[in-house]
């Protein structure tokens, strides 16, 4: 799709400066721009590619004036990140929509499909599930019985939605993402474990985006839930009846043990690990790498470590840590003097250091 800057400056309500007729068809990083692309500029520190990038046309945040000329096209925006995402989006609809099921696709006699859905090659649905409008359903997906995907949601190739698990509204579900297998349940009998029937389901409510080869446990009994908004990077492992509150954001290798209770709007950083049964309040940020053994019951509380400390302590104590080496060596000299020390006591005065 080609816009002109006049045309971008239109969609983000911006400023041209430069030609309002400079074209551009691709996205490019400032760095690695060339010419016919759109790039952005919203941190200062990269302010220096400016003036020697490729790129047609920038956009750059309201009030950026440049200390030196600029080849490109300046279109001023209030906030050039999300204004890149919002001109992203809008190319992103442009495209031509997919529709219509594939003749190779299975679809159970007792399944529903909209007209309006597509299904692709190789794709199948289960008996009495239900796919809504303008839902994607692309190759080698595999939806189960009773399952129901809610408007405009877009399943990618290879994931496996398991039976009586819900979909919600505009969701996304990335290309190998499982939902609804089994939890991790068994019970110990003697030497051997005994398999704990995992009877529930998932429920992905509106808005939800699940990373490729994320796996979403069900329930042992009632519905592991992912609340409105949440975003799940890659590589994910969500146990059995947890439930993630509205907003929250995972980054990738992130693993949620069983019946965890996680609150609004908190974010965690890649491969945080969170022990079974634990609580964690709204607008918590959990920094990566972090193991969280405890409930975490302050809001918009700020974690670190493993095991996980308050963020600042964990700082104040990771200066500490950092210096082990050297205390250790200045401990071993102090006790090496203090051992010279008391034998040069005894040399002087055995019948003393004697009681006599």
């Amino acid at each position: 799709m080609e816009l002109t800057a006049r045309q971008i400056a239109g969609l983000l309500r911006g400023v041209v400066h430069g030609d309002p007729e400079t074209r551009v068809n691709t996205f490019a990083k400032i760095e690695e721009a060339s010419t016919g692309s759109l790039s952005f500029l919203a941190n200062p520190k990269y302010e220096h590619y400016i003036y020697n990038t490729g790129a047609s046309v920038v956009l750059v945040n309201a009030g950026f004036v440049p200390c030196r000329p600029v080849q490109a096209t300046l279109v001023e925006v209030e906030n050039a990140y999300s204004a890149l995402a919002t001109l992203m989006n809008h190319v992103e609809a442009c495209r031509p929509c997919r529709q219509g099921i594939s003749p190779m696709a299975f679809i159970a006699e007792t399944a529903y499909v909209e007209k309006n859905a597509y299904v692709g090659a190789f794709a199948y649905i289960g008996e009495h599930s239900t796919i809504e409008a303008d839902c994607k359903i692309y190759p080698y997906a595999c939806i189960g019985d009773h399952v129901r995907i809610g408007e405009g949601t877009i399943v990618y190739p290879h994931v496996t939605v398991y039976d009586n698990c819900f979909v919600g509204a505009s969701c996304m579900l990335h290309a190998g993402a499982v939902v609804g297998a089994d939890g991790f349940g068994f019970a110990p009998e003697g030497d051997q474990y005994s398999k704990i029937p995992q009877t529930g389901n998932v429920v992905l409510e509106d808005n939800v985006e699940v990373g490729a080869n994320t796996t979403i446990d069900r329930a042992v009994m009632g519905s592991t839930v992912i609340r409105r908004g949440v975003k799940l990077d890659n590589l994910i492992q969500i146990g059995h009846n947890v439930e993630i509150g509205e907003d929250t954001v995972m980054a990738a290798q992130t693993g949620v043990a069983g019946s965890v209770k996680i609150g609004r709007h908190c974010m965690f950083g890649g491969q945080v690990g969170i022990s079974g049964h634990l609580r964690v309040a709204d607008n918590v940020r959990i920094g990566a790498q972090s193991g969280i053994l405890g409930d975490v019951r302050e809001s918009g509380a700020a974690m670190m470590g493993s095991p996980s400390l308050c963020a600042k302590q964990y700082l104040r104590a990771s200066v500490i840590f950092r210096r082990l080496p050297e205390m250790h060596q200045r401990l071993e000299n102090l006790y090496q003097e203090i051992e010279t020390l008391k034998q040069k006591m005894e040399e002087k005065d055995p019948c003393e250091n004697r009681g006599h």
